[in-house]
């Protein structure tokens, strides 16, 4: 049994995910349970961890990942919930709308066949920025879910800076393909057509900022016409 707080949280992280793909910040969950410290949201922590409902991924930070729900909540999706996603959504893409019905046998790689292949265009910064997008390297399958309508690609993760986000070195993001974001949107932006980099997108004034999910980077500031934005953020994968 949970107790009234331990369910909130749990709750709340639940959707939260669901929403974004990210789980909530310390200071986020203890703003939504009306908690006057931190101290306590870590003791809850550790009760749903030691009782199976969540999971901490060891050596990253806000790892959070729903193991499984009380089975009032969800009886039958225990079951399909006990192993460890390599696919974590963000909640900028849509699921397409589902096609009309088509007469043909069942087989065993109808998921397969629905999984969608979108190109690797090479590596994106978090952290200092680097060289811009390169040119396609290889193509990935993701689940059609995870893309709404419009261009999509996806880049192989390299740096820190956004690890309180939940983005790490080594995670592959997926971006959707566009020249505008609104702000407090994760983008892929082309710094001076010459460096390319992932970061949290702000307006200060006229200016526009590249914030950092990690506070040992600094927010860079540049002028509008400076920054091409090249994409949101739109899902994530990582392997284990």
């Amino acid at each position: 049994m949970l107790t009234r707080k331990q369910h909130e949280l749990l709750m709340f992280i639940h959707e939260r995910l669901k929403e974004s793909g990210i789980p909530p910040s310390f200071d986020e969950m203890k703003e939504a349970l009306d908690l006057a410290s931190k101290s306590g949201i870590h003791r809850l922590i550790t009760a749903l961890e030691e009782r199976g409902f969540i999971r901490r991924l060891p050596n990253r930070a806000r790892a959070l990942e729903v193991v499984r729900l009380p089975d009032s909540i969800a009886p039958g999706l225990n079951s399909a919930r006990k192993f460890s996603p390599s696919i974590i959504q963000g909640s900028l893409g849509r699921s397409q709308p589902p096609e009309p019905p088509r007469h043909r046998a069942a087989s065993n790689d109808d998921d397969v066949a629905q999984a969608v292949a979108i190109p690797v265009m090479g590596r994106i910064a978090a952290g200092v920025p680097i060289e811009a997008i390169q040119h396609k390297t290889h193509s990935i399958t993701v689940p059609p879910e995870m893309l709404s309508g419009g261009e999509h690609y996806a880049l192989e993760v390299k740096g820190d800076s956004m690890i309180d986000a939940g983005i790490f070195d080594g995670d592959t993001v997926i971006i959707k393909n566009g020249s505008t974001a609104n702000p407090g949107e994760i983008v892929v932006a082309l710094v001076d057509d010459e460096e390319a980099t992932l970061k949290r997108f702000r307006r200060k004034g006229a200016s526009i900022a590249l914030e950092a999910a990690n506070p040992a980077y600094e927010t860079r500031i540049f002028g509008p016409d400076r920054v091409k934005v090249q994409g949101r953020l739109v899902g994530l994968i990582r392997r284990y």
